[in-house]
């Protein structure tokens, strides 16, 4: 799936389907591809990439026809365009809170390359971008796809606000953060969590913005989920599922030829 059908899916309300990358092994791509996905998250926050390696990954995910989201280290707008810069089709802002943070984001990514007083006087109204500058600007940036983060407290309470400005398209749940924001760290089956990510989704699916979560444990929540109406599904990771399925195998293998079995493995979140 490429930018534009993922950006037209996520606003329909149609399901996409993508997991988190953090392995850089050019082996990886193709395996990826073959998995009847519709794109990537390649996260920058969590995971050490450096530019030139992440521009790789982008041009080969693209390549295989999936759409490399790239997740950068904070709002940022100048790491926004840095990202687009290396072939990324989107970019995932963490822990967003604020109108300000979005607007700036929505400058870098919609409106390239506009920077300065020019895009500031465009953002805030007091000047058009109209005419043969709003045609280049909205072709220039079709393929880009803005999507924040929804992390903490203050994110829920100005999430009317946030979901009012243009141009996001989907709105992405972090579990661990908003978890630890609530008071229920990593409670993931808490009333209090719960009812969060179910007010998240219905408040973006409600104004034709996409909602999504990253999410590891099992599969029946992002079923529940979906059903709601979460329609950006990024389930587990390389990392997450390779240390799940071998300590598994381990376990396994331990047990039955009388060995001591593998101890709880470390949870992960990214």
């Amino acid at each position: 799936m490429n930018a534009v059908e993922l950006q037209e899916a996520l606003s329909r309300g149609t399901r996409v389907y993508g997991t988190l990358i953090t392995s850089s092994s050019p082996k990886l791509p193709g395996h990826i591809g073959s998995l009847g996905m519709d794109f990537v998250f390649i996260d920058t926050e969590h995971i050490s990439i450096d530019r030139h390696e992440l521009s790789w990954m982008c041009q080969a995910y693209k390549a295989l026809g999936l759409a490399p989201i790239v997740r950068i280290p904070s709002p940022d707008p100048y790491a926004a365009t840095m990202v687009l810069d290396g072939g990324a089709n989107g970019v995932i802002v963490p822990y967003v809170e604020t109108v300000e943070q979005v607007q700036a984001l929505r400058g870098a990514v919609k409106y390239r390359p506009l920077r300065g007083q020019k895009l500031e006087n465009i953002l805030n109204g007091t000047e058009a971008c109209d005419g043969e500058l709003e045609r280049y600007i909205q072709d220039y940036n079709k393929h880009n796809l803005l999507i924040i983060n929804i992390e903490s407290k203050p994110a829920m309470e100005a999430l009317d606000d946030i979901l009012q400005v243009p141009d996001i398209d989907a709105v992405l749940i972090g579990p661990h953060d908003l978890s630890c924001n609530l008071n229920v760290p990593e409670q993931y089956d808490n009333p209090v969590f719960l009812k969060a990510v179910e007010e998240i989704i219905d408040k973006a699916r409600s104004r034709g913005i996409g909602a999504g979560i990253h999410y590891w444990i099992g599969t029946e929540r992002q079923i529940e989920w979906a059903k709601r109406g979460l329609n950006l599904i990024i389930q587990s990771s390389d990392i997450t599922t390779f240390i799940e399925y071998l300590g598994k195998d381990l376990s396994t293998i331990k047990a039955a030829l009388g060995d001591q079995p593998t101890g709880e493995t470390e949870s992960i979140s990214i």
